[in-house]
């Protein structure tokens, strides 16, 4: 029997969210319906409102989430009622080409719920990043539901769903970043503030955050950064020069997605280094590279999509950090805050005021 729950939805382009009532399915085969305990205001989901994901319209947003399993359809045995999960937005297929290479973080065949939620009137719901996890219960495909020790805080471990793995992916699966490494990082804020983290993780011996904001800064020490730049007040490609002996740091990690700030990442990366680009740029933007540089100076040049993470492998092991105190999670909760708080969340994180606002049902 279908479920009647409260959701948050963006009905039109750059319109204030409204609270309605959305309509949750039994789940068919292959699906799985959630009890959302908790789900982090991510920037991915005011983008959807503002029309710059795609033209979908009504969003069902919110997708950062962890909760327990309700119900399952025929077919699913990766999860069985009662457990509880982090949602992902990348569930594998295990068939196409980069699953059969054995490396299926770059699957590009992957799942979402075939049925879809609506509103009141039988209006169909397109689900943010195939999740819609500003709602008291989502259907989603059960491959999108990881697993984790139900111990972790929902609070905290929702974040694993989206911005945080994407910015310790950046680091760890996509930079390579390992023991005694240099690493720099260009914006502060959820991912970069992540990305820091994970460095600290593998073991880098020096960290470098970079960012316009002081206070972003000071965040950033408190995810283990060991050295701040302010590039309003500094030049950041010189300042990291001079921290590493003139040479430029391994791992040069973009959080930002702008040309100016992936030609500082480029631009201050020791010979062979790898630039890593996990800030999401606008699709207007377009960079120029000297290629004698892109070939002399060797080393990589990469883009990291959702951390290069593969939830099943990753969410749980990073659990098993956060609840050996290894990993403070909880330190990118800045808020909690209800459902009816979400559009006063996204003015928040426009201004840098929270890493992350997270909603507690």
């Amino acid at each position: 029997m279908p479920y009647e729950v409260q959701g948050v939805v963006a009905l039109s382009k750059g319109a204030p969210v409204s609270l309605e009532t959305i309509i949750v399915p039994d789940p068919g085969p292959g699906e799985a319906v959630v009890d959302v305990q908790a789900c982090g205001v991510c920037h991915t989901d005011l983008h959807y409102r503002e029309g710059g994901i795609n033209d979908e319209f009504p969003f069902l947003l919110g997708h950062e989430a962890a909760g327990v399993v309700s119900a399952v359809g025929e077919g699913v045995e990766n999860v069985a009622v009662g457990d509880f999960v982090i949602l992902n937005w990348r569930a594998v297929c295990g068939k196409c080409r980069a699953c059969a290479k054995g490396k299926p973080w770059y699957c590009f065949d992957t799942h979402n719920a075939t049925q879809k939620m609506t509103l009141k009137d039988g209006t169909e719901l397109s689900p943010a990043l195939g999740i819609g996890a500003f709602a008291e219960k989502t259907l989603v495909h059960s491959g999108q539901c990881t697993k984790v020790d139900p111990a972790a805080s929902p609070t905290a471990a929702g974040l694993l769903g989206c911005g945080v793995m994407a910015g310790v992916g950046a680091a760890i699966n996509t930079g390579g970043v390992g023991r005694g490494d240099t690493v720099a990082v260009f914006g502060c804020g959820g991912v970069g503030d992540a990305a820091i983290a994970g460095a600290r993780l593998a073991g880098a011996a020096k960290i470098i955050a970079v960012d316009l904001d002081d206070r972003k800064l000071e965040w950033a020490k408190g995810m283990g950064a060991t050295h701040t730049v302010n590039s309003k007040e500094t030049d950041a490609v010189a300042a990291i020069k001079e921290l590493t002996g003139g040479f430029g740091v391994d791992v040069a990690i973009d959080a930002v997605g702008h040309p100016a700030v992936y030609q500082q990442a480029f631009d201050a990366r020791d010979l062979a280094g790898t630039v890593v680009l996990v800030g999401v740029p606008n699709p207007t933007m377009e960079i120029t590279l000297p290629l004698i540089d892109v070939f002399g100076r060797g080393g990589a040049l990469k883009s990291s999509w959702y951390g290069d993470c593969l939830p099943s492998r990753d969410f749980p092991m990073l659990i098993d950090l956060y609840l050996q105190g290894r990993f403070d999670l909880d330190a990118f909760v800045s808020e909690t805050i209800g459902i009816g708080d979400v559009e006063a969340a996204f003015e928040k994180m426009h201004h840098g005021d929270v890493l992350r606002s997270v909603v507690v049902f």
